[in-house]
């Protein structure tokens, strides 16, 4: 996992035109999205509609990311960041040391990796997408990483992120970053927000893993 230094971010809303900065503590997070090999020995499940060990697991929900993170916390005896109860109840242990979903804003300060456009480089270089894609997924890390070492942050799969989107508009759909090897080039860019229900399941979502530093 690569470490991410503590510092600012400022996110934005294009429908609603709002900004707010975000102050985050250093943390840790997966060089590229989960793979599915990664994800079936984790959880002995292959859920996606494409086959390929090295290609990032999706047809996912935000659900399944958020038990896959308590396994794997399990597994390697760290302490589950979250605790699931009845009726779709969840709480986050903000101080566990298990694997988690990045904040949203901890999704983009390490997409953007200390720049301030709305990509890390040439988007040829770091993202399939829908002009470069073939209409596929590819595998991980194929393409330029960013100044921090981390692979596939814009493009291939769209990634889970543990915030709600908007509750007063759209209840509990959560946040989605990044975007996808079918999305057009507008869509891959750090900025850009994407909700969804967290029961979705669609072969352009993923997820990637966070811990605390």
């Amino acid at each position: 996992m690569i470490a991410i230094p503590p510092g600012p971010v400022t996110l934005s809303d294009r429908r609603t035109r709002r900004t707010w900065p975000v102050e985050l503590a250093a943390f840790r997070l997966a060089a590229h999205p989960v793979t599915q090999a990664e994800y079936a020995g984790v959880t002995g499940l292959r859920p996606s509609s494409v086959r390929g060990d090295r290609l990032p697991v999706e047809s996912v929900s935000w659900w399944d990311a958020v038990r896959f993170c308590n396994t794997l916390s399990t597994r390697e005896g760290l302490t589950p960041a979250y605790r699931l109860g009845p009726d779709e109840a969840i709480e986050w242990h903000a101080d566990a040391d298990g694997y988690r979903l990045p904040s949203e804003a901890e999704w983009e300060r390490a997409c953007r990796a200390g720049t301030d456009g709305p990509r890390y480089g040439t988007l040829d270089e770091i993202a399939w997408y829908r002009g470069n894609s073939g209409d596929r997924m590819h595998e991980v890390g194929e393409l330029r990483p960013n100044a921090w070492g981390l692979y596939d942050m814009l493009g291939n799969v769209w990634e889970w992120c543990w915030d709600i989107y908007d509750a007063e508009v759209y209840g509990g759909y959560r946040v989605l970053r990044g975007g996808g090897w079918f999305d057009e080039h507008w869509s891959c860019r750090a900025s850009v927000r994407r909700r969804s229900h967290p029961d979705l399941r669609i072969d352009d979502v993923g997820f990637r893993v966070a811990r605390n530093a």
